[in-house]
């Protein structure tokens, strides 16, 4: 089977061509704009590059946020007119904390009592999830501050993943850190096998954007 994720919703944009759990074929390019002006092209690239069609594909998983407000709407606009032009395509919505998660549940020896993903905002705060040794959330996704995020976590032995990771250890912790993970961008392979699990296991999410603020504007006087 057949499988495409894709994700513009932080500052990269990312595709991945999957058959089963392998991947085939992917792209990633790290830039804060214009992520959705290049999705589109870069799609057609990579499906004509492996001679397949949107036909030939069974399922689509875009990356539903956080992030900003632009990459948020685009990619899951473009989800959706994929799946409105084939309706035989499944379309599927994963949160980053979701997919962020799946290196975990492929790498069980790095669980730790409380596992953090930790994802840039590009503020003072941060997006944040705290999940337990089973994966199962411990807290709702939410956006906080260094201090109010601290406090979850003593006590424990802590796990840490994210593209926020190395802003956020830029302080002092003293936390019992157990396995560390920085990432310039979320990998989209693990978006592609959390919207795999979801598939086989029929329950996937319809994408609705998470949106954790409200977006940046300004108002003229």
């Amino acid at each position: 089977m057949y499988s495409l994720a894709f994700d513009t919703t932080a500052a990269a944009c990312s595709i991945a061509l999957l058959r089963d759990d392998k991947t085939v074929a992917s792209f990633s390019r790290l830039m804060d704009f214009g992520q959705s002006e290049l999705l589109i092209p870069e799609i057609k690239n990579i499906l004509e590059q492996n001679n397949l069609t949107f036909a030939d594909l069974r399922l689509l998983t875009v990356c539903t946020g956080p992030g900003s407000f632009t990459g948020v709407r685009a990619g899951i606009s473009a989800a959706r007119s994929f799946g409105i032009a084939c309706p035989e395509l499944t379309v599927c919505g994963v949160d980053a904390f979701a997919a962020y998660a799946v290196h975990w549940a492929c790498n069980p020896e790095e669980i730790a009592d409380f596992n953090l993903v930790v994802i840039e905002t590009k503020r003072e705060d941060f997006y944040y999830q705290i999940f337990d040794k089973s994966l199962k959330p411990l807290t709702e996704p939410s956006a906080a501050m260094f201090e109010d995020i601290l406090p979850q976590l003593r006590y424990k032995k802590v796990s840490i993943i994210g593209d926020g990771v190395e802003r956020f250890l830029m302080r002092p912790t003293n936390l019992s850190l157990h396995c560390i993970g920085q990432m310039g961008a979320l990998p989209v392979e693990y978006l592609g096998a959390a919207g795999l699990r979801q598939f086989r296991a029929k329950r996937t999410d319809y994408p609705k954007p998470l949106y954790l603020r409200a977006p940046d504007v300004c108002v003229k006087a």
